[in-house]
C-alpha cells in the first residue's frame, strides 16, 4: 500500500508540473497555447499509465479513484488514501511551479472561460445574476467532462486484454477533453489538480471569494461527473454481466 500511495503522489505531482507548467510557460490565450497545454496533459498521463500504473493503477486524480471504488476495483479505504495522496502530490507540484516562475499568481488555476461569460451577458444577465449563472455554466461544463472521461477509463480498462491499449486511448481522450474544456474553465476533470492550482493562486490575496467559488466546478463537479459515470457503467456492465450468466 505504501509503493502504491507513494506512486499515486509522484503521478499527480507529475501530471501537475508537466500539464500545468506548459500551461504557465506558453499560456492558453491562443490555439497554439491551448494545442499545446491539452497535449502536454494527454502524453502526461500515457507516460503515467505505462510507469506507476503498474504500481498502483496510475490514476493521480481522485475523480478516477472514486470511480473505480464506486465499480469495486479498489476499497473505500483505498480511495480515501489514494485521494490523500494524489492532493499532497499536486500541492507539492503546484509549489515546484510556484518557486520555478517566482510567482503564485499562476499556477494553472481554473477560470471561468470567455465563452461562458458571453454566453450569460448574452443572455441579457447582469451583475450577480451573471456571475452565478456562468459559475453554474462551469460546473456543468466540468460535470459532462468528467463523466465522457470516466467512463471512457471504465470501459478500456474492463477487459484485461485490453490493458496494453488502455493508457493510449486514456491519454487521446484527455488531450480531446481538455481541447474542449480550456476555453471553458480551464479543464479540471480532476480535483486534485484543481484543488492544489486555486490554493496557490489564492495567497496572492486578491479575489479570494471568486476562487473559492471556483472550488465548485474545480474540484466538486469532477467528482460529481466521476460518481455518474461509475453509477451508469454498474448499470451497463452489469446487465451485460447478467446476461453473460445466464
Amino acid at each position: 500500500m505504501l509503493k502504491k500511495l507513494a506512486a499515486e503522489f509522484v503521478a499527480t505531482m507529475i501530471l501537475v508540473l508537466i500539464g500545468c507548467g506548459v500551461a504557465i510557460g506558453v499560456g492558453c490565450g491562443d490555439n497554439a497555447g491551448i494545442v499545446a497545454t491539452a497535449a502536454a496533459f494527454g502524453v502526461s498521463i500515457i507516460v503515467l499509465a505505462y510507469t506507476v500504473g503498474q504500481v498502483s493503477g496510475g490514476h493521480a486524480n481522485p475523480a478516477v479513484s472514486l470511480a473505480m471504488a464506486i465499480r469495486g476495483d479498489i476499497s473505500w479505504k483505498e480511495f480515501a488514501l489514494y485521494a490523500l495522496a494524489q492532493v499532497l502530490g499536486a500541492l507539492v507540484g503546484s509549489g515546484i511551479l510556484a518557486l520555478i516562475f517566482l510567482t503564485v499568481k499562476s499556477t494553472g488555476a481554473n477560470g471561468i472561460g470567455a465563452p461562458l461569460i458571453n454566453a450569460v451577458t448574452d443572455a441579457g444577465l447582469k451583475d450577480n445574476g451573471a456571475k452565478f449563472a456562468a459559475l453554474g455554466l462551469a460546473v456543468l461544463v466540468e460535470i459532462v467532462l468528467t463523466f465522457l472521461f470516466i467512463l471512457l477509463i471504465l470501459g478500456v480498462t474492463s477487459k484485461k486484454e485490453w490493458g496494453g491499449f488502455a493508457g493510449l486511448l486514456i491519454g487521446i481522450a484527455l488531450f480531446g477533453i481538455h481541447l474542449v474544456g480550456i476555453p471553458l474553465t480551464g479543464t479540471s476533470v480532476n480535483p486534485a489538480r484543481g484543488l492544489s492550482a486555486l490554493v496557490f493562486s489564492m495567497f496572492t490575496g486578491k479575489d479570494v471569494g471568486d476562487k473559492a467559488l471556483m472550488l465548485i466546478p474545480a474540484v466538486v463537479a469532477p467528482f460529481i461527473g466521476a460518481a455518474l459515470a461509475a453509477l451508469v457503467w454498474k448499470l451497463f456492465a452489469g446487465k451485460k454481466e447478467a446476461k453473460e450468466a445466464e
